[in-house]
């Protein structure tokens, strides 16, 4: 038997969700094959990595930062890889940039990081290759929530978005595999599952094998609750154009699926809508939308806002406000919009000033601070089930209720991976504080 030396991994994750489960698979592959543990002192690391996000510039910028950064702090003879969707689009162009980088390895390449750390200057960016049937190691941050992917790659074909060109073509995971996926974690104590994909609710349009049975994401969701260990589903992100009755019906009446809604809007404008190819209307929006607050009239919906999108006029920008105004979201993600290379958009001659966006954002934050505050002050004296996942400072546990609140109580880590009903004594616009019921 040949003794591999235990070496150290420190590794950065930039981006999404998708970006932290392809940490773990990175991890899970490099623990199995490589000897590789995972260090939180980026100075004792014999590898660093920076699995990276490209959807914005800030971390494209901060990319190149924390490389030199690294390079500088690290000990002698330590290697530095980039990996994800930077890696993709960039390729090349890293090593240029930064020649004391060993590889670089594209989002859609994740199971090649074991060639990738034992050959120099590696280099696969490749947006075709297939990973949708490799089976990867296990490894969770959490001991209480899994992340389990259910597709790869995206179709779509939004203006502002370099995703597809990052991540390739959309491929669903079979279905088997997601299954026996979830079911070995539920049974290492995750009772919550959260499915990722880029448009989760697209799920089984398309697989590697031609051959696999017809099934849709509602086929999935009620598959997966079958499992007797598992106790929540959650998932991210949904596609407006994708909600169909099929989908809101089991989103409604399935126990086990948590009733809170990822509905990215990007801009309440049909027109502007057009324009970032995002194939659905405002009125369509507002329909699923009010039909979910009508089925479930505890939902949570949160959403996604880009403003400045090139042409947006303050009748556009009003459009976004009026939705905000009648969805009354719980949470929103608003950003100024940012060219990205790659993309339509980018190309676009009608760009808005940057001072006349940064001025409809704050308009936008200042207007979702009062729907934030009408809503947290409405939660007083309810009591929500929550499962207790995370410890935090000075005493206090966190976790989520159904419908995604993140609800504070006093507590020890005995608590963790329990479901308490939780009575809301002080609610805040971020987060609900509150005491157990017994």
């Amino acid at each position: 038997m040949i003794f591999k030396e235990e070496k150290k991994l420190y590794i950065e994750t930039l981006g999404c969700a998708m970006n932290a489960r392809d940490s773990e698979h990175i991890i899970a592959e490099l623990g199995d094959k490589e000897n590789y543990v995972l260090t939180d002192t980026m100075q004792e690391a014999d590898l660093i990595l920076i699995n990276t996000c490209s959807v914005r510039e800030k971390p494209v910028s901060k990319l190149f930062s924390e490389i030199g950064k690294y390079n500088k702090r690290k000990k002698e003879g330590a290697k530095i890889g980039v990996c994800g969707c930077t890696a993709s689009h960039l390729g090349e162009e890293i090593f240029r940039r930064a020649p004391y980088v060993s590889f670089v390895i594209g989002a859609r390449n994740v199971s090649k990081i074991g060639a990738a750390v034992n050959t120099e200057r590696f280099i696969s960016v490749d947006t075709d290759y297939d990973e949708s049937t490799y089976a990867f190691g296990e490894f969770r941050h959490s001991l209480y929530k899994a992340y389990v992917n259910i597709s790869i790659g995206c179709d779509k074909k939004c203006t502002y978005c370099i995703v597809p060109q990052t991540r390739g073509d959309e491929i669903s995971i079979p279905l088997d595999l997601i299954v026996n996926e979830a079911r070995k974690a539920a049974k290492s104590g995750a009772k919550e599952i959260f499915l990722l994909g880029q448009n989760v609710n697209n799920y089984g349009k398309r697989f590697s094998n031609k051959s696999e049975a017809e099934v849709d994401f509602s086929d999935l969701l009620n598959k997966i609750s079958e499992i007797e260990e598992v106790e929540r589903i959650r998932f991210t992100s949904p596609h407006p154009l994708h909600m169909d009755d099929k989908f809101l019906q089991t989103f409604a009446t399935n126990p086990k699926v948590c009733k809170s809604m990822h509905m990215p809007l990007q801009s309440g404008s049909t027109h502007i809508l057009e324009q970032m190819k995002r194939g659905y209307t405002k009125e369509w929006f507002l329909n699923r939308a009010l039909k979910l607050r009508a089925m479930i009239p505890d939902v949570s919906i949160s959403t996604d806002v880009i403003v400045a999108f090139p042409g947006e006029s303050e009748e556009d920008f009003e459009e976004t406000l009026d939705v905000m105004r009648q969805v009354k979201f719980e949470q929103v993600f608003a950003f100024k919009y940012s060219p990205r290379p790659l993309t339509k958009a980018a190309e676009f001659t009608n760009q808005i000033d940057p001072e006349i966006g940064s001025a409809r954002l704050e308009r936008l934050q200042v207007m979702q601070d009062d729907i934030l505050d009408e809503i947290s002050q409405s939660k007083m004296g309810k009591i929500y089930p929550v499962y207790i996942e995370e410890l935090r400072n000075n005493g206090f546990l966190a976790g989520r209720s159904d419908n995604n609140a993140l609800v504070q109580i006093k507590g020890d880590e005995s608590l963790l991976g329990q479901t308490l009903n939780v009575e809301i004594t002080n609610p805040k616009r971020l987060a609900l504080y509150g005491e157990i019921v017994l």
